[in-house]
């Protein structure tokens, strides 16, 4: 243990905290390995207090599942306007008040979702376990600041904000007979896990943390079997919690009382906050318009059981709930958090379908066509309950032509038998089987290709390196394979592309680096036209003199209607107003205070009717927002910090490198400094994007919160209703 580190720990805690953590040591709770990993939680819960994240705004790159892909995307928690946004490409796709957010889910390894009020849940993906890490606290706080605000909040006998009601040492059974020590929390709302039991696994990092939210009101407690231990349910998962050995050697009656503790207090705060949850959630609809479809089809669900070489009924049993990959992608991976067990039992078997004809172990699978079927209970009311599909004459060669599936021969004459043993989870190999049935490449030269950059040079491709970033193995894979002591010929192909990947030095940051290098410049390419197209717009809004002539004309219009109705004069409007023109309707009804402008603007100044010529770049809707490519570009820095930093983590370092490690740190170097060079240009430019956007609002006396996408979106339907009115008055 580096004795500097730990003085340098324990040295930032107070005598009370220092002295607890010792007697969990003295009395055997806790190994000295663990007692280090306390003192580390203590010191990073203090540097995150609640107030310092006010006015804060934090960018993340994500993935989010949408039609059947792990699309990327910015997730922005701002709490300057308590709100989290969804931004791709610069443009915000969907926007969420702090208030909507009900629950935060942690699922396997990178994977998340967060629970709306009246809205579909977001499954999410986080690039890194840090980011994951810093996602699920920064949304522990919105879920704490919702539930401080409600009325019930004043009931009597509720702590104080983050206020631990309870804490205790738990193992968590993470499979079947597998358990981890954790450090539980009980705080309103949520239930805190800290991990002390990774035998000294990544002492740099801060403490591997989890979060199991009670705000949601769909969270449960249960005993199991005997005194020891008891169950806490959620809408994904059942955590399975044991008192710790240490403690059972004591009299049961006191096991059975610390039972009880946790079990009465946990279930006290899952009552409190279903109320609540269910009192915030009145009144909160939404129409299907307004989130989108993440539900991925049973067929494509069924096609994976099929193909992998475990018996079904085994592999149903760890079927999350969550959407699965298709074939050919990969599912997330990352180590060190624990993994709950599925509750998810096996579905009874469906009734056998008519089969054409057995087929024989070489007959050529296809790829399967995933439509959405029709239930069966409206089958004989529909026009499919007089269809014959039986009837239709098929060129069957001919679609098994163009849609077989190739075998993959690579291991085809080592594949194992169905009943061999593999050493890792069975859910994560089901997956991960999957994904390399489509991977042309042999355990041993993986690491070869980690030191090709692009593609074209024989590398690997960004589909394949995203799929090795989600199977990366965890702490728990890397100790098991790392034992392993026989041939990696005897092994499953699973378990020996894993044990190759336990080999490889910093395989993730290697991953990470591979994509990233290939994703700025492209990001930095797509990013560049749209910063500049709204510089160029906010300058044409600030030297438009047309268009300040014309809103003194609507000023001048406005202020005679309201001073003949009774009401006072306005010196200025906000140009959301322009939106507005067209709702107020004459004694006509196809005349509206639109057409009252044009036609006062063509009996005074005709030449203002042109006014639009001077605002080109307002033709058609703005799509990105400067709110959102300043994400873009912050997250863009961030990714290629990281690059440097993996860059100094894999160099080499000794003099001896092979002629290939030398080849590959030198083109990565001459790419870092290029990436540099053209981010700081893009920096550059979205700065002078910000100011110019900034001087605008003052201009016109808009709020500085004020996001582009909303006023230059004002401006472009006024400009299209303008023309629009101008046809119809002047034909």
């Amino acid at each position: 243990m580096d004795n500097t580190r730990t003085q340098d720990t324990f040295s930032q805690l107070s005598q009370e905290k220092i002295l607890k953590i010792m007697n969990m040591v003295k009395n055997k709770e806790v190994s000295i390995e663990g007692a280090l990993h306390l003192a580390q939680k203590e010191v990073y819960a203090e540097k995150d207090p609640q107030d310092l994240l006010t006015g804060s705004q934090f960018n993340f790159s994500i993935y989010k599942y949408k039609h059947y892909r792990w699309q990327k995307r910015i997730l922005q928690i701002d709490f300057n306007t308590k709100t989290i946004f969804n931004i791709e490409k610069g443009i915000i796709k969907k926007q969420f008040p702090f208030s909507q957010v009900k629950a935060c889910e942690d699922t396997e390894r990178r994977r998340f979702s967060i629970v709306f009020h009246g809205r579909q849940d977001y499954e999410l993906e986080a690039v890194s376990l840090d980011d994951k890490r810093k996602i699920m606290y920064l949304l522990s706080r919105v879920i704490q600041s919702n539930s401080y605000k409600r009325p019930a909040e004043s009931c009597s006998g509720r702590p104080a904000d983050c206020d631990v009601i309870h804490e205790g040492l738990l193992d968590l059974q993470q499979n079947t007979t597998e358990w981890v020590k954790y450090l539980v929390q009980l705080r309103e709302g949520e239930l805190t896990l800290y991990c002390i039991g990774l035998g000294g696994k990544n002492k740099t990092e801060d403490p591997v943390t989890n979060t199991i939210n009670l705000s949601g009101g769909n969270v449960s407690v249960s005993k199991e079997n005997g005194c020891s231990t008891f169950s806490v349910q959620t809408k994904e998962h059942n955590y399975l919690f044991r008192i710790p050995f240490t403690v059972q050697k004591n009299r049961t009656e006191d096991v059975s009382k610390l039972q009880n503790e946790w079990v009465s207090l946990i279930e006290r705060y899952c009552q409190l906050c279903k109320g609540a949850s269910q009192e915030g959630s009145q009144g909160c609809t939404s129409s299907e318009a307004d989130y989108e479809d993440f539900t991925v089809p049973l067929n494509e669900q069924k096609e994976e059981t099929l193909h992998f070489g475990v018996s079904s009924a085994t592999t149903s049993l760890n079927k999350s709930s969550s959407p699965q990959p298709a074939e050919g992608e990969a599912a997330p991976a990352s180590p060190s958090l624990p993994l709950p067990i599925s509750k998810a039992e096996v579905p009874p078997a469906p009734p056998a379908l008519p089969q054409p004809c057995s087929l024989s172990p070489s007959t050529k699978r296809t790829k399967a066509f995933h439509w959405d079927v029709v239930p069966c209970d409206k089958i004989q009311k529909s026009v499919w309950g007089s269809c014959d599909p039986c009837k239709k004459k098929i060129d069957v060669s001919r679609l098994c032509d163009q849609f077989q599936i190739q075998d993959m021969a690579v291991f085809s004459s080592n594949e194992p038998s169905v009943n061999q043993h593999i050493m890792l989870d069975r859910k994560v190999a089901h997956n991960f089987n999957i994904f390399l049935k489509s991977f042309h490449i042999k355990p041993n030269e993986l690491k070869e290709k980690l030191y090709i950059i692009h593609e074209e040079s024989g590398g690997l491709t960004d589909e394949q390196i995203t799929a090795l970033r989600r199977y990366m193995p965890t702490a728990k894979d890397a100790e098991r394979y790392q034992s392993f002591r026989g041939a990696p010929s005897e092994l499953h192909v699973v378990d020996q592309f894993m044990l190759e990947m336990c080999k490889i030095p910093h395989l993730s940051q290697r991953l990470d680096l591979l994509l990233t290098v290939r994703e700025l410049p492209v990001s930095m390419r797509d990013l560049e036209p749209l910063i500049n197209q709204k510089i160029q717009a906010s300058k044409q809004l600030q030297s438009s003199q047309k268009f300040l002539a014309v809103l003194e004309y609507i000023l001048a219009i406005g202020n005679h209607l309201n001073e003949k109705a009774g009401k006072e004069k306005a010196k200025g409007f906000r140009l959301s107003s322009l939106t507005k023109l067209s709702l107020l309707r004459g004694k006509e009804r196809t005349f509206t205070l639109l057409h009252a402008l044009v036609e006062q603007i063509f009996l005074h100044e005709p030449d203002l009717a042109k006014f639009s010529q001077e605002l080109t770049e307002f033709e058609a809707a703005p799509d990105a927002s400067m709110k959102g490519l300043s994400a873009e570009v912050d997250v863009l820095k961030k990714e290629l910090e990281n690059v440097i930093q993996c860059r100094r983590l894999i160099k080499p370092k000794t003099i001896k490198a092979t002629p290939q490690e030398s080849q590959f740190c030198k083109e990565l170097k001459d790419l870092i400094q290029k990436y540099e060079g053209d981010l700081s240009q893009l920096s550059k430019r979205c700065d002078e994007m910000k100011k110019l956007y900034s001087n605008i609002l003052v201009k016109f006396g808009e709020p500085q919160d004020l996001d582009s996408q909303e006023l230059f979106g004002w401006i472009s339907s006024f400009i299209s209703e303008f023309r629009k009115a101008c046809a119809e008055v002047m034909p």
